[in-house]
């Protein structure tokens, strides 16, 4: 009886007899195949599959396709939520092979902004302009008839606008340029050096966390996103006034709210009080502010000085401490740290937005692609907006977050 051949030995006179009939019969190694090659899509990598399921997600459980609207408190989502729903929109809608799909529905979104555009329109000459501009801007809740209305929130503005000028870039829609332009006519004009009594502030300058006649605040949040249209708009229509008040805002900025840790606090009150408390995403739009002042500066400061409040912040927020934030101020933070790290190439690069997608990915989602948050953990649209931002800004180019 023969004995088995050892493992290495069948293989051998497998591969010979192979390379034989390969030899011997060349017309059937030519042979050409008959089948039909599929046709090649897009390779999407891990980050843009995530991004669109949890986009599809979003869409699915928040969007009310009738109204144009995202499902909220009473019936339909503050601003802000929508805000963050467009901006995860225009982002997915830079992945490869995803515009033509979703820009019916980024019109539509461009829209609906209506439903909260205020009706109190007024006429202002705004900072910087030569001649008197009507003053639009979007109030916190939808408007009647759909809704009762509400305050117009500077940052909420300024996040529209940021998405509407990047909806402009993706396919030139006049419409959304003009839209940004108004927002940002809106935010000059409400630059604050003086108190209701005509008397000048501590600190003057700086934007209003709201033009609510309440309001007491000015804000890291409401200048730094202020700077980043500011300088994309200045890009679009090379407008000196609009960089202009994007240094001003920033300058401002650095001037009363720095901190000595190189961090930013998040606001000073009207008597002159600052409010210490810091968030990652004041953080965030500084970096990214600086970084967009240096691309249209070629001036060094603005690049240092957005590395050194990377450094700090990459020091101070921890995951620990992202983590116990709304997912919002993350994303806000990530979109402007990879903004820098995509001039600079320096440590840590993409690795601690990396870190949290997966995270989230693992440890926040549920079984219908959902992300909760909270206790008891709660699927909101602001949050699901957030991380499919997050993922989808790790699969396009940073050269189209702004």
């Amino acid at each position: 009886m023969t004995p088995p051949r050892p493992a290495h030995q069948r293989s051998a006179l497998v591969a010979c007899i192979a390379l034989a009939l390969a030899l011997c019969t060349p017309a059937l190694a030519a042979r050409p195949s008959h089948a039909h090659p599929k046709p090649k899509g897009p390779v999407l990598d891990l980050y843009a599959k995530r991004a669109l399921t949890a986009y599809t997600a979003m869409q699915q459980n928040f969007y009310v396709s009738s109204a144009g609207l995202y499902r909220g408190e009473p019936e339909y989502s503050f601003l802000w939520p929508f805000s963050q729903a467009l901006a995860a929109s225009v982002s997915v809608a830079h992945l490869s092979g995803e515009q033509p799909k979703l820009e019916s529905g980024l019109r539509a979104l461009g829209a609906s902004l209506q439903e909260y555009a205020s009706s109190a329109a007024s006429t202002a000459e705004a900072s910087g302009a030569s001649t008197a501009t009507t003053l639009r801007s979007y109030e916190d809740v939808t408007v009647p008839p759909v809704g009762p209305g509400g305050a117009s929130y500077y940052d909420d503005n300024e996040w529209v606008g940021i998405e509407l000028a990047r909806m402009y870039e993706l396919d030139h829609d006049a419409t959304a340029l003009t839209g940004a332009e108004q927002i940002m006519q809106f935010v000059m004009a409400g630059w604050q050096t003086t108190n209701a009594e005509g008397q000048l502030l501590p600190c003057p300058g700086g934007v209003p966390f709201s033009n609510a006649k309440s309001n007491t605040q000015r804000n890291t949040i409401t200048d730094g996103p202020a700077a980043e249209l500011g300088v994309q708009l200045y890009r679009i229509t090379h407008e000196a006034r609009y960089l202009q008040f994007a240094q001003t805002a920033y300058g401002w900025v650095r001037e009363c709210l720095l901190e000595p840790s190189g961090l930013y606090a998040d606001h000073i009150e009207l008597n002159g009080t600052v409010d210490h408390s810091l968030w990652s995403y004041t953080q965030g739009v500084m970096i990214g502010a600086g970084a967009l002042l240096y691309q249209v500066t070629h001036q060094g400061a603005y690049l240092s000085e957005a590395r050194q409040t990377a450094q700090a912040a990459h020091a101070y927020f921890t995951y620990g401490r992202l983590a116990s934030e709304n997912p919002f101020f993350a994303a806000v933070y990530f979109r402007n740290q990879i903004y820098l790290d995509s001039i600079t190439h320096e440590p840590p690069g993409t690795y601690p937005a990396r870190e949290y997608a997966f995270w989230a990915w693992e440890r926040h989602r549920l079984d219908d692609d959902l992300f909760a948050y909270g206790s008891p953990p709660t699927a909101e649209l602001l949050g699901q907006a957030a991380l499919t931002q997050i993922y989808a800004l790790l699969a396009i180019p940073p050269r189209t977050y702004f």
